[in-house]
């Protein structure tokens, strides 16, 4: 191995996925083969996009949402995962996470379709236990089946666990270190090559540019935001952000501007994103000491922007714009 990191040759992989684009940097020696990492990792992303997409007529997700309740759906492990992780979450948040919100996700048009006027209606005036509920996994056998009509929708939290297999494959090719991410879910492995953590930054909360609100400093750990400012439907004058709210059928009417969490894994931290987003600032910020998480809330008050800290990581700084760093363990 090389002395010192200035020996080591930096590597940039990217690909498509999800609508969006994954990306993984590391340093390697300079006679490191980074092909076969991009060929394991766009192959990683391809399985959870079948696993797992609502895009995708004929993806396991899919096949289980077509099944008729009772009937028991054989799933890939990997699936069952998330399924498991997201009903948890959904447990423990009260229905504030809830995956079992599909039909409402496709009614006001942030699936593969269009808005429909018929299906917005009928969205907002049913009544639907939430997924945990009614979902039934069976790990050891494989497989899941509802006890309810139900159509799941996993775009809160499958490209959070979709950067938590880049960091996998990584680490399956020996790469002590790396930032893997899609959009703006990241993945923090180990140290940079000069012993610093990693650093990414905040959103500012921005729709009509990209800027960063604050840094934090991130290793052996992972980081999400969910956020009202790039995935809307306009309603009359109004703005509606994509983050459905599972008790409505539709989205949320207030929220945050944005809400970051940082965790373990990218696939709690994009689910707890979620279920914080979906409480708000006041109700998240409670729910986020209960359960020991660091999130950043982020309110708009008129032009100005207001701050909700909460957790070790994201206490205020002398400079409110640098953040601690973070020493949660991924691994």
């Amino acid at each position: 191995m090389p002395k010192t990191f200035t020996d080591l040759a930096r590597h940039a992989l990217h690909g498509p996925t999800m609508g969006t684009r994954w990306s993984a940097l590391f340093h390697m020696p300079p006679q490191f083969d980074e092909k076969p990492v991009a060929t394991a990792m766009a192959a990683a992303m391809a399985e959870v996009d079948m696993q797992m997409s609502t895009w995708k007529p004929d993806s396991d997700l899919m096949r289980l949402n077509a099944a008729a309740p009772e009937a028991w759906v054989d799933l890939p492990a990997r699936l069952l995962v998330v399924l498991e992780a997201a009903l948890n979450i959904g447990r423990t948040s009260g229905g504030a996470f809830d995956i079992g919100v599909g039909d409402a996700v496709a009614a006001w048009g942030f699936g593969p379709g269009a808005a429909n006027e018929t299906a917005i209606r009928t969205a907002l005036s049913r009544t639907r236990p939430p997924a945990h509920q009614v979902l039934e996994l069976d790990l050891g056998l494989g497989r899941a089946r509802k006890h309810a009509p139900l159509m799941l929708d996993l775009s809160g939290i499958a490209k959070g666990y979709g950067v938590d297999r880049l960091a996998e494959v990584a680490l399956g090719f020996g790469i002590p270190s790396a930032l893997t991410a899609i959009d703006g879910e990241l993945c923090a492995t180990g140290l940079q090559p000069d012993g610093t953590a990693w650093t990414v930054a905040v959103e500012r909360p921005d729709p009509a540019a990209r800027a960063p609100h604050a840094i934090v400093a991130l290793h052996d750990a992972a980081i999400a935001t969910s956020g009202d400012y790039r995935h809307w439907v306009a309603v009359g004058d109004r703005r509606l952000a994509h983050t459905m709210d599972p008790a409505r059928g539709g989205p949320l009417a207030v929220c945050p501007a944005s809400v970051t969490v940082v965790a373990a894994s990218c696939m709690m931290a994009d689910a707890w994103a979620t279920a914080l987003m979906v409480r708000g600032s006041v109700e998240g910020a409670e729910l986020a000491r209960k359960h020991d998480l660091d999130a950043l809330f982020i309110d708009r008050d008129g032009d100005d922007l207001r701050e909700t800290r909460v957790g070790r990581l994201f206490e205020p700084r002398t400079n409110p714009g640098h953040l601690a760093s973070s020493e949660i363990c991924a691994r």
